[in-house]
């Protein structure tokens, strides 16, 4: 079933292997996407759905130095090097828009101020030009504030498509800026953006009704890690937001919901899938872990749709004739994830 067609929103998807996000860092400082992006892109093209990177949807808002944008025509231009590729190698792709909030910092954003949904930065260090420093304490944005990061998520979706996507995954996950709204860890403001679950998850829905509204709503997916602890994220109660999330998601005619069913340090557990799949009669995507054997069995057994792998395909640019024939998977290099050029890159043997 792992390899079998799957209609998602508007698309009929080839097969239901998806290549997760996955911030590789070779756009330069000037976060500007490029051929080497075009080509790692097209070699994984034989995945049912491509979802880039997590993409800049405003200037000075960089978590990692090197991340691409979709704020400028110059960007727009770019990316088309990539969709124009993807498309002729008969691949789907996503472009994931993000805000990273207090996970940027002023070091790598020519002194911008960092802002987040309350004032509490992230534990430890950040690597910076500057080196390793603190993580900024952000600023609290104010409400009045909201609507224009709003209206960016909206005007980077309507770029993505300018630029050739099939459409985008609005990025809440992972302790970045609509994660920091959503888990009572980032958010201690009150009402209408704090407090109670509907108020925190207020500016996610925001973000998503001007999204579906630029681009289409079968256009547009979402991803969300309710448990993952990356960038000191914790909720005490990840299964009701889960289900909250879900139920209202379910109403959105989205493409998918995109889910991360663990975290990256294993200091909260949960059973967050059944919460989604019971909640969510749309697209479920599971992401985080799967071999093919598991991943076969969630689809057969209804708990998702389809299954995003992320270094699996970092490492293996044809996975899905991996999984077909059950050959030995490429074991991805950690050292190469985020360095300049194509070592680690677009190097990685196939069959």
């Amino acid at each position: 079933m792992l390899l079998d067609p799957i209609k998602v929103g508007a698309m009929t998807l080839k097969n239901r292997t998806i290549m997760a996000p996955l911030t590789r860092c070779r756009a330069g400082l000037e976060h500007q996407p490029n051929a080497m992006m075009a080509e790692y892109y097209s070699q994984r093209a034989s995945a049912g759905l491509l979802i880039t990177e997590c993409t800049m949807v405003m200037e000075n808002t960089s978590a990692f130095g090197t991340e691409p944008g979709i704020y400028s025509e110059k960007q727009i231009e770019g990316w088309k090097l990539t969709t124009d590729a993807v498309h002729k190698a008969g691949g789907k792709i996503f472009m994931q828009i993000w805000h990273a909030g207090r996970a940027a910092h002023p070091d790598l954003n020519n002194g911008a101020e960092t802002v987040s949904a309350s004032a509490i930065a992230i534990d430890g260090e950040i690597h910076t030009p500057n080196g390793m420093v603190p993580n900024a304490t952000p600023r609290a944005l104010r409400d009045d504030e909201i609507p224009g990061i709003v209206e960016a998520f909206a005007q980077a979706a309507k770029n993505a498509i300018a630029a050739g996507f099939d459409g985008v995954e609005v990025h809440g996950a992972n302790g970045y800026l609509i994660d920091q709204f959503l888990r009572e860890s980032a958010n201690q403001r009150s009402a209408p953006y704090g407090g109670s679950m509907e108020n925190r998850a207020r500016f996610l829905f925001e973000v998503l009704s001007a999204v579906t509204d630029a681009i289409g709503s079968e256009r547009v997916g979402v991803r969300l890690s309710p448990l993952n602890s990356f960038n000191s994220m914790k909720d005490s109660d990840p299964v009701g937001l889960v289900t909250y999330l879900a139920t209202r998601l379910d109403k959105m005619n989205l493409a998918y919901l995109h889910m991360m069913r663990s975290d990256f340090f294993g200091q909260q557990e949960a059973d967050v899938m059944t919460a989604a799949r019971e909640n969510y009669q749309g697209i479920l995507i599971a992401n985080m872990g799967y071999n093919a054997e598991e991943a076969e069995q969630a689809i057969a057994e209804g708990k998702a749709d389809t299954i995003a792998f992320g270094t699996g395909f970092l490492a293996n640019p044809d996975l899905p004739e991996r999984i077909a024939k059950g050959i030995e998977w490429n074991a991805p290099d950690q050292s190469t994830f985020y360095t300049p050029g194509p070592e680690g890159y677009t190097d990685y043997p196939t069959l």
